[in-house]
């Protein structure tokens, strides 16, 4: 796989509480601060999003599509003084995958919802974003228009197994948007998830997830980039936020917590599969990852 692939598949995100709105002219939606990515698309119409903290308001227009990885509170609102409604009171009075009426509808569409991570390390992906992803409609229109009209399509009439299908649909939006923010980065924007957008470093991460129990050598990782030593190593820790070694012993790690997370295997058979052919020298370097060893660690997420 890819690695942003490798990052979800670890993640394990999953898409909940996705419905529709159909909101009239005076009208607000108070959000609470909650886990997750909370994930919103502009189907028609126009609207503010507020988020508390003294950020200021961002208008949204038809197509857009916004993100925000963070816990904090915010409003979704037509008009500074409309009449507030619990947004989560709202959208839990009628089931999911159904779309809901505000104000009498008809000005404006969108459909939101959010996905929760069942997987472990989800800071490896909400710690690289902002607290506002936002998608601007001249990028959604070829990559995203089309997903946001079926899911709303769905929504709207719902047919046999349309929750499922409006499930996987939301998911792909996740991962479009994902791919879009990178196009849009900014030019000084560090992270594994920016890295992806520079060919050498996407190669290199790549070879890394792909084959963690090889003993790379930072030579090795060089000539995967087509670079020299010196100058890979500069420009990983420039691209990524951290020298390709750690990047990959932080890999490691994350690897194999998420395999002995799942209580099928032994530690003796982790460590090899993630470069180590010791066991002391897997644990060793686990602790020092994440506070415990892996016993430890495998017993405390067992309970």
């Amino acid at each position: 796989m890819d690695p942003l692939s490798d990052v979800l598949g670890l993640l394990k995100p999953s898409s909940y509480g996705f419905r529709g709105l159909d909101a009239g002219p005076a009208w607000a939606l108070a959000y609470p601060s909650a886990e997750g990515v909370k994930c919103i698309a502009i189907h028609s119409g126009t609207c503010s999003i507020a988020l508390a903290g003294g950020h200021a308001p961002m208008v949204l227009e038809a197509g857009d599509l916004i993100l925000l990885p963070g816990r904090a509170a915010f409003s979704l609102y037509s008009a500074v003084g409309a009449p507030v409604t619990d947004a989560f009171a709202f959208f839990t009075s009628f089931p999911a995958g159904e779309t809901g009426v505000l104000d009498g509808g008809g000005t404006c569409s969108g459909v939101g919802g959010f996905f929760d991570f069942t997987g472990l390390h989800t800071e490896l992906l909400l710690g690289s974003l902002p607290p506002i992803v936002h998608i601007r409609a001249e990028a959604t229109r070829a990559a995203l228009g089309w997903l946001i009209d079926r899911l709303m399509r769905e929504l709207r009439d719902p047919q046999p197994g349309g929750v499922l299908m409006a499930g996987h649909l939301a998911q792909t939006l996740l991962i479009e948007a994902l791919r879009l923010h990178l196009v849009e980065r900014s030019p000084h924007s560090a992270g594994w998830l920016f890295a992806l957008a520079d060919t050498q470093m996407r190669a290199v991460i790549s070879a890394m997830h792909a084959d963690p129990a090889r003993r790379w050598t930072l030579a090795d990782l060089a000539r995967v980039a087509g670079m020299s030593r010196s100058s890979f190593a500069v420009r990983f820790k420039g691209a990524v936020g951290e020298p390709a070694m750690d990047y990959l012993t932080r890999w490691r790690m994350m690897v194999a917590a998420d395999r002995l997370a799942s209580g099928r295997v032994s530690i003796a058979t982790v460590a090899p599969t993630v470069g180590y052919e010791s066991e002391s020298a897997f644990g060793a370097a686990f602790k020092r990852s994440f506070g415990h060893s892996p016993r430890e660690f495998a017993k405390a997420v067992a309970v």
